[in-house]
């Protein structure tokens, strides 16, 4: 079983940062790949970012190819969202999720409460 919480989010300007973290609790956490997903209103959930397990092996989203980086710490139970040049269409709830990996939602068995990221013009 793993629970996670994610914090982080607020409101920025556009071409400001963010750094969203995502804390595990469960001893899965460092055997799970961490993903990251957003939904805007009126949207479907979209993938943002994943990393594996050991953190040697990361995947993005072409809408946030360069701009995001996804880190994790194993000794911390913790994965990190750093999020760069934020757009507003980056505006959405973000949701930390462990399992398999991939793009999929599907693939994710836990689920993080999401946090509110806002960019304004």
């Amino acid at each position: 079983q793993v629970q996670l919480v994610e914090s982080g989010g607020g409101l920025v300007q556009a071409g400001g940062s963010l750094r969203l973290s995502c804390a595990a609790s469960g001893r899965t956490f460092s055997s799970s790949a961490m993903g990251w997903f957003r939904q805007a209103p009126g949207k479907e959930r979209e993938f943002v970012a994943v990393i594996s397990w050991s953190g040697g092996s990361t995947f993005y989203a072409n809408s946030v190819k360069g701009r995001f980086i996804l880190s994790r710490d194993n000794a911390k139970n913790t994965a990190y969202l750093q999020m760069n040049s934020l757009k507003p269409e980056d505006t959405a709830v973000y949701y930390c999720a462990a399992g398999r990996g991939g793009s999929n939602y599907s693939l994710y068995n836990y689920w993080g409460q999401g946090t509110q990221v806002t960019v304004s013009s």
